[in-house]
């Protein structure tokens, strides 16, 4: 099976901790739609196995009417063949799902905060993934979230209504928010019912605002120590809950794990449509431009905007090593040794020695889902926080 994500690059704003590629200008969307439904059409070859998941990101989906999403929907039925029942994600803000409907743009959309639900499902679109981030009002103004706490809430009472499929984005580590606010972010979702959970630690990237305003001073520094106590009540109480944490940052309830994302992680092709847009095909990466001019531009000649690189052995083990380790099931040393080599099982062996020494991994039978490996090295408890350094010291240079 292989999955497709459609990136949509727009934003009413940006947050200020964001990196991502978007434009708060919405003047091209109509030629960025046509683009993207030409691309579906140019790369319609790519992908020899049915398509099981589609994914709609962004930037922030949600700004698309019903039109224009039937539009791209219908264009990907139209050129590839989809799996019975394919799991269609569209991601989402709070404030354009519960809109005030006398609003001139909700107008002229067409909705109203009660029919847009039904909407997206008459579209075929079984999964929400919100944008929640916080339910307080501090935090989200403090990260410039188009959304205020009470629009959080409300969104999810009408949303709950009509899906039982929904992720949210919760941030933890944010500076100033101690346990029990944490824990209060976490009870809310919890009453919500909600069924599955993307949480991420607050970082800092390269020139975003976040960035600036803390080496300016006016926001606090990160703190590594808050974030790890964040982390680990998310994961005792996830777990009280009956969640399963799957990956490093997704909790999921028994049959509500993403499918899209767990494909990534175990290495199935994508085609990734849009400006910025990734793909994979087993033996090549690709993507796309991060810039909506160039792509329109691009697009229109009938050219691929899109980088391509070959990969080499090592890099198929070293992203296994790292998308592996982030997982329930963990790096199956059968795998390495049978797809990589006896060297690289020795590598690996050797690489991980002193943080099983340090009860940080472990190689284990269990296994978790449906996929079982016979012996599989995975992270502890108190090894997951750390996971991605650990994995990159497991990388072969």
């Amino acid at each position: 099976m292989s999955g497709i994500y459609i990136h949509i690059p727009f934003c009413k704003q940006a947050c200020y901790y964001c990196d991502f590629h978007f434009s708060t200008s919405l003047k091209k969307k109509e030629e960025l739609i046509l683009a993207l439904v030409k691309e579906l059409e140019l790369r319609k070859e790519e992908l020899q196995e049915p398509v099981e998941t589609i994914y709609f990101g962004g930037g922030t989906p949600s700004l698309l009417t019903i039109e224009e999403l039937q539009f791209l929907i219908n264009e990907v039925y139209k050129n590839y063949t989809i799996s019975e029942n394919p799991e269609i994600t569209l991601e989402a803000n709070p404030d354009d799902l519960i809109e005030n409907p006398l609003s001139p743009r909700a107008e002229s959309r067409g909705l109203t905060s009660k029919s847009i639900f039904k909407e997206y499902k008459t579209l075929g679109i079984n999964r929400l993934s919100i944008g929640i981030q916080s339910f307080f009002e501090d935090d989200l103004k403090n990260m410039n979230r188009a959304h205020n706490a009470a629009e959080a809430k409300r969104c999810l009472e009408e949303a709950t209504k009509y899906f039982n499929n929904i992720t949210i984005d919760l941030i933890y580590g944010i500076p100033n928010m101690d346990l029990k606010k944490w824990d209060k972010n976490l009870e809310q979702a919890f009453n919500f019912g909600i069924n599955h959970i993307s949480s991420y630690a607050l970082t800092v990237e390269p020139k975003t605002a976040l960035d600036s305003f803390i080496k300016k001073g006016i926001y606090p520094p990160l703190d590594e120590n808050l974030a790890l106590q964040h982390f680990n009540h998310l994961v005792e109480r996830t777990t009280q809950e009956g969640f399963v944490h799957y990956e490093i940052s997704n909790f999921g309830k028994p049959n509500y794990f993403s499918k899209h994302n767990t494909s990534y992680w175990q290495g199935k092709p994508y085609l990734g449509i849009g400006p910025s847009a990734h793909s994979f095909n087993g033996n090549e990466r690709s993507w796309n431009v991060s810039n909506n001019t160039k792509y329109i531009q691009a697009i229109q000649k009938g050219a691929l905007p899109c980088t391509v690189e070959k990969l080499t052995k090592v890099d198929h083990f070293n992203e296994y090593v790292m998308t592996g380790l982030r997982t329930i099931w963990g790096i199956s040393l059968e795998k390495i040794e049978t797809h990589f080599g006896s060297d690289y099982l020795q590598h690996l062996k050797v690489s991980a020695k002193k943080y099983i020494d340090e009860g940080l991994l472990v190689i284990s039978t269990e296994h978790g889902g449906k996929k079982s490996y016979k012996y599989a090295l995975k992270t502890t408890p108190k090894g997951k926080f750390l996971v991605d350094g650990i994995a990159s010291e497991l990388f072969m240079i």
